[in-house]
């Protein structure tokens, strides 16, 4: 996944400026379409009456690799809208499954430990997928439309082979095949509406405004990524082992205090005029806070009941796409007036999850899914 959606990620910012002459309402709409099949990831359940869940995972890599191979030959603004579209049931729907057999696999006690190896295996496979981009882009005169469709073959390719060669791997409990939101689970809601919509703000503006306000080139950018996927290779495993000492509540509440002051020196850039050094150094620091949101993961493996796990990885990755839908289209035309006020109000969400994280108990469980014990049953 993340050889096709990093190549995807990292040419888009200049992709979209350099050859689709895109200013920020069309980059608001493209990642607000982008997020459609996010918001519609409740589809999952109906699928996975036909598909095993690690079938449907095959599938969806398939998909994500085709669109992505496809987007170098399709730069107008509609184009871009089908591929991107295309990519993202691909994207959403593999992590969607993804985060549910994580959870059904993995045993508790080293959930936070083996998820941060999972992140740092896939921050692996960026750092070499930009690792080319960057070289390449430099010296071997790369073009967007062969390296998107070298990725996305790719891709393919690795998914394909996974499908023939790999086992097929039972699950331990059946999985409640149901769609249903439940009332005890709100907390876990809460935060991932508050995570999906900070999410956006940072994935769409923060890298757009890079390549619009300090006109950074596609290796420099690349480059920056790539800095940011050799620290996750250090630092998640580590965060898994922080989740794992100081538990869930104290690691959210340090990622959220930490991404509000994040955010506001973003919107300082403008008030102050900050140079590109200081917008280097957030954008590295916020990738450090996210591996922290190995908690979340966490949180709800320790909370859910074992037949609930795919059913409501699928519910809670639909509302973490709610704002999303909207969001970036919004702040697009917001962006154009004022951006500081963009990151103001990513600050603001950032506040706003701190104080929903001190509500989850030092220890959750079945029965204690927050400190507010009648409310969480």
């Amino acid at each position: 996944m993340p050889i096709s959606f990093a190549i995807w990620a990292a040419l888009l910012n200049n992709f979209v400026v350099e050859v689709s002459n895109f200013s920020g309402v069309e980059i608001g709409w493209l990642q607000t379409v982008r997020e459609i099949p996010g918001f519609l990831a409740v589809g999952v359940i109906l699928i996975l009456f036909w598909f095993r869940e690690q079938n449907l995972a095959i599938l969806a890599l398939i998909a994500l690799g085709t669109a992505t191979a496809a987007t170098g030959f399709f730069p107008s603004f509609s184009g871009l809208l089908i591929t991107t579209i295309i990519g993202s049931f691909g994207f959403h729907y593999f992590e969607t499954v993804n985060q549910s057999l994580q959870l059904q696999w993995i045993p508790k006690e080293n959930a936070p430990w083996i998820i941060g190896l999972l992140i740092a295996s896939g921050s692996g496979a960026s750092l070499l997928a930009y690792s080319v981009v960057a070289f390449g882009w430099q010296y071997f005169d790369f073009s967007f439309k062969g390296v998107y469709f070298a990725a996305g073959l790719t891709t393919i390719f690795i998914a394909l082979a996974c499908y023939i060669f790999f086992p097929v791997f039972e699950n331990s409990v059946k999985q409640n095949i149901k769609l249903e939101v439940k009332a005890k689970y709100w907390l876990y809601y809460l935060l991932q509406f508050f995570a999906g919509a900070r999410r956006q703000i940072f994935v769409v503006f923060a890298a757009f405004m890079m390549v619009e306000k300090f006109h950074l080139h596609v290796h420099e950018l690349t480059a920056l990524f790539l800095a940011n996927y050799l620290l996750n290779i250090i630092f998640a495993p580590l965060m898994g082992k922080v989740v794992q000492f100081f538990g869930e509540r104290i690691s959210l509440a340090v990622e959220y205090i930490g991404l509000s002051f994040v955010f506001l020196a973003y919107a300082g850039i403008y008030f102050w005029s900050w140079g590109v050094e200081v917008a280097i150094a957030l954008f590295i620091i916020d990738h450090l806070f996210f591996a922290l949101s190995i908690a979340m993961k966490t949180y709800f493996q320790k909370i859910a009941d074992p037949e609930d796990i795919a059913p409501q990885a699928a519910v809670a990755f639909t509302i973490n796409h709610i704002a999303a839908v909207f969001l970036p289209a919004l702040l697009g035309y917001l962006w154009i007036i004022y951006p500081s006020m963009v990151f103001q109000v990513a600050a603001t969400l950032a506040v706003l999850s701190f104080m929903a994280s001190i509500l989850i108990p030092r220890h959750p469980a079945p029965g204690r899914e927050t400190i507010l014990f009648v409310m969480g049953k």
